[in-house]
């Protein structure tokens, strides 16, 4: 059954609004939010909760927490900074990052989370999907796939799962698409997909990567990794059919603001959520 009382988000009935969602990305490293370019090379983008209180104040649609050493550290999650963090938004938060437990889940959404995002320990253990959605609801899991192209120039494109993202990915042999189908069918109520080749570079999200995955989903589908502008945003959803629109850079340093991406798709034809 799932958990009561924990405010998990009904991401169909978003959709049903047929707003798209603007959400800021909150990578956090030693108690710190960072960016980096294809996971290296990170500089500091301030305080996590700091930055959550701005951002919700700013319009976001929803947060997400990253702990982006936690998995590759082999550690727990930060807990108090969760805590911290969750007591400044009243807007949907999803943390992911060193999860690896129902038990680790459920502390996770008793921390204030909305939705938690799986990723490696899914990999590894995918019945922990379907762990997850039979005790607190589909709506709650998110399956967050790191995905790299892995075809020659002169073959059709193919991406491949990858773990522990930074200096030493792991190669999975996952297909994305298929791991992805199989996500969905242990009972994941949404996809968080990030592009490793466009990670941090500000050239654009992998249209061609979310096309292959948003015409096979039937839950929703966030794009992330690559965004350098708006328009990038409005791509991902109107070419590649992305549900929601995640960004770091952009919103962290100062480029764009919440309430620019929103002007800008709402002028171009995106119904959004305007504050």
């Amino acid at each position: 059954m799932p958990l009561s009382g924990q405010g998990c988000v009904n991401t169909k009935a978003i959709d049903s609004m047929l707003t798209r969602r603007i959400i800021p990305c909150l990578d956090v490293k030693a108690g710190r939010v960072v960016k980096g370019v294809k996971f290296l090379n990170h500089r500091d983008a301030g305080d996590p909760v700091a930055l959550a209180a701005a951002y919700n104040a700013a319009g976001a649609d929803e947060l997400v927490f990253y702990d982006i050493t936690a998995s590759s550290d082999e550690r727990a999650i930060m807990v108090d900074v969760v805590e911290r963090t969750a007591a400044e938004v009243f807007i949907p938060l999803t943390v992911g990052g060193g999860l690896r437990s129902v038990e680790d889940m459920y502390r996770m959404l008793r921390a204030g989370a909305d939705k938690v995002s799986l990723n490696t320990a899914a990999v590894y253990n995918p019945n922990l999907i379907a762990e997850g959605a039979r005790r607190f609801g589909s709506q709650c899991i998110v399956l967050s796939v790191d995905a790299k192209r892995v075809n020659a120039p002169d073959e059709p494109p193919r991406w491949e799962v990858f773990t522990h993202t930074g200096a030493n990915p792991r190669p999975t042999g996952l297909d994305a698409i298929e791991w992805i189908k199989r996500g969905i069918d242990l009972g994941a109520g949404e996809i968080c997909i990030n592009s490793m080749d466009a990670d941090g570079a500000r050239t654009g999200y992998d249209l061609a990567l979310l096309q292959a995955i948003t015409t096979i989903s039937p839950v929703p589908v966030i794009a992330s990794g690559g965004v350098g502008s708006p328009h990038d945003m409005y791509r991902g959803i109107v070419e590649g059919g992305a549900d929601a629109v995640l960004a770091a850079s952009i919103f962290h340093f100062g480029d764009y603001s919440v309430a620019d991406v929103k002007q800008y798709l709402a002028e171009h034809g995106v119904p959004v959520r305007r504050t």
